[in-house]
């Protein structure tokens, strides 16, 4: 063979394999959401913040309707279609994809350092060996309300329960505004916004959870009926018609300046923030007693992870990397305030209301909602059934005692703590 055809063949290698390259460097991701909402931000925010550090790698983010996402996804798993990057519902659904083997184990992920054992909870295995997710966000409960009619009744923030009814009445007696808007016809409204916000002050947190998944505690016991007796006092601040009240209408009250306390999850923060012509506040849960130990629900909303069957998997690992990192962290949570970083590393809000919220992780402990993990996962459900009780303890149809009574009947009857 010639010199000059051993050349040519040289060269024509080198290009191929120079195409062959460049083709290989230009990766495209896409990411599976319910998010519909969150568009713009990865679009205008999140993809090119990613793509300036990563060249070759192009992000698309598709979303599907948060009604049509769980079907979608497992059609698209099955059929082999489905994004190389999932987006992760807390809990028993996500679990339940990873152990069909549609989600790749993220242990070892560069990056996961950066989260506890708490932040990964809704997106590990029942005994926390394997954990499948990156978190990216959690939502804080507690109290907003309206700063100007604080001030113009003379109402000091309260921070412990005699405070905090002291301040109902007073609100109350000067009949200016509803005290509290919370309805309970949508019922998960009166157990997400009452129970669960209060109720980790009494069960501690964690501490209480878990006894409850290891059987050591029941929902008869007295740390699980107090907030309801607390719930149960709720009822005389609620205003006229509180039985017939939608979540719409309680957003709208306290939106409108007819309500002067909003039990809230930090997701009502953007929409507040457009819709209130007042000055807004938030407190904590407040404490049964001054120097007792403050407890928060900080619970965990959503996650990222890899299809295991991703064509990219390099490419979706380095992705993930970069979710789990303090850049990601700081862009999502103040796109999004009140959709807080799961991250070890504080993230500085730029939002006044959501920055109140994420700092009280560091006075307080943090949980997740009792009823998530595991205890949901059978008939009766112990979450649907808790929005039911919650209603009717405030309701006044059903006592602290009977409700708690009924939960604990409905668990028993199908749930056997691991001995």
């Amino acid at each position: 063979m010639g010199s000059t055809t051993l050349k040519s063949l040289l060269m024509a290698t080198s290009i191929l394999a120079s195409a062959g390259f460049a083709h290989a460097a230009d990766t495209t991701l896409t990411i599976e959401s319910w998010r519909t909402d969150d568009l713009a931000i990865w679009q205008e925010k999140l993809i090119p913040a990613f793509e300036a550090k990563n060249p070759g790698i192009k992000v698309k983010f598709a979303p599907t309707p948060p009604t049509e996402y769980d079907a979608a996804l497992g059609a698209r798993f099955d059929a082999g279609s489905a994004g190389d990057i999932i987006t992760c519902r807390p809990f028993d659904k996500s679990l339940e994809q990873f152990k069909r083997g549609n989600l790749s184990s993220l242990k070892s992920l560069p990056g996961m350092e950066n989260f506890t054992p708490v932040a990964k909870a809704a997106w590990s295995t029942d005994d926390g060996s394997d954990t499948f997710c990156v978190p990216m966000a959690s939502v804080i409960h507690g109290f907003i309300y309206n700063k100007d009619a604080f001030d113009k009744l003379g109402i000091a923030v309260p921070t412990t329960e005699a405070e905090f009814f002291a301040a109902l009445d007073k609100i109350k007696k000067d009949g200016t505004y509803i005290p509290l808007a919370m309805g309970t016809k949508d019922l998960w409204e009166a157990a997400t916004m009452g129970y669960q916000n209060i109720g980790p002050n009494y069960w501690k947190g964690e501490e209480g959870r878990t006894a409850l998944i290891k059987g050591t505690q029941k929902l008869t016991d007295a740390d699980w009926v107090a907030p309801y007796k607390t719930l149960a006092k709720w009822k005389d601040y609620l205003g006229d018609g509180f039985e017939a009240q939608t979540y719409p209408d309680s957003q709208n009250l306290f939106t409108l300046g007819r309500a002067a306390i909003y039990p809230a999850g930090s997701w009502e923060i953007s929409l507040f923030n457009t819709q209130a012509q007042f000055k807004m506040g938030a407190f904590l849960p407040p404490v049964q007693k001054a120097g007792d130990t403050c407890y928060i629900s900080d619970h965990a909303d959503l996650g990222a992870a890899m299809n295991a069957k991703s064509k990219n998997p390099e490419a979706a690992k380095k992705f993930l990397s970069w979710v789990a990192s303090p850049e990601f962290a700081d862009i999502y949570a103040n796109a999004l305030p009140g959709f807080f970083s799961l991250s070890s590393t504080p993230v500085k809000m730029k939002d006044p209301l959501a920055q109140e919220f994420v700092s009280w992780r560091e006075k307080c402990k943090p949980t997740i909602r009792s009823t998530y993990q595991i205890l949901s996962r059978g008939k009766p459900n112990l979450e649907n059934e808790t929005w039911v009780e919650s209603a009717n303890v405030i309701n006044g149809t059903d006592t602290p005692e009977v409700a708690a009574k009924k939960l604990q009947d409905g668990l028993d009857s199908w749930y056997k703590p691991a001995k």
